[in-house]
């Protein structure tokens, strides 16, 4: 009883110095930031972008592995922000990103583990347009949701290469589009804004080219392959 006294003491207490910290007014910094109609900023992040297989319906092997890695790229882009009102802003967000996926390919008929090995290096230009919707500032930090739509441009899919995966090479078509869902915090800081986000980007549509063989190994089981993955952004603004 006594432990148990304690530890809901230390409980109350937490939630008790947790609200005062969340409702003391304090002084804040940028009290004016967020007035102009248009501001911007610049965006470095991580990336870890992944691909989801549909299979065809009559497909005997169903088996293509993706390594998974928690991170395993980077962005680096701007921002573009037009403030609508206190709680919805519309925002641009144009940026690079650099990825690499490792796709390993099950098939008793390739003769080494090489033949069904796949490194798949991509390097997009990604412009996302999304919705900011914002909480009341509290202090010094505004959490939020964010949405949107966007659409990349593959700079290394090979979707015009005449070579395909029988002599290595994966091709992938060059343009995208996505779906994206988001939140975040902006801190509001002495200096600048700081805004850490975390965002799922899924794409729409089917981003694989074929094999020029319609019975290739490779592609013919898949009836879609479509890439999606997860941005930890920070954005300064």
């Amino acid at each position: 009883m006594k432990r148990l006294f304690i530890a809901l003491t230390i409980i109350i207490c937490t939630q008790q110095v947790s609200a005062q910290w969340l409702t003391r007014e304090r002084v804040q910094n940028l009290q004016n930031f967020d007035k102009p109609r248009l501001s911007w900023g610049y965006i470095l992040g991580f990336n870890s972008y992944d691909f989801n297989f549909d299979y065809a319906a009559d497909a005997s092997q169903t088996d293509i592995q993706v390594e998974q890695s928690f991170v395993t790229g980077f962005n680096v882009g701007l921002l573009g922000n037009l403030r609508l009102n206190d709680y919805l802003d519309l925002r641009l967000e144009p940026m690079v990103t650099f990825s690499q996926r490792n796709l390993t390919f099950t098939n008793p008929d390739f003769n080494n583990a090489a033949e069904g090995f796949r490194e798949v290096k991509s390097t997009y230009i990604h412009v996302p347009l999304l919705l900011k919707v914002s909480t009341k500032r509290l202090n010094n930090f505004k959490p939020f949701i964010v949405g949107g739509i966007s659409t990349s441009l593959n700079l290394s899919s090979n979707q015009d290469n005449p070579e395909d995966n029988s002599v290595g090479t994966f091709r992938m078509k060059d343009q995208t589009s996505y779906y994206e869902l988001g939140f975040g915090i902006d801190f509001y800081l002495y200096y600048f804004k700081f805004t850490p986000s975390i965002r799922g980007v899924f794409a729409m549509s089917d981003e694989l080219v074929r094999d020029n063989d319609p019975e290739s190994p490779y592609t013919s089981t898949i009836d879609k392959m479509s890439t999606r993955g997860i941005f930890i952004n920070f954005t300064f603004q």
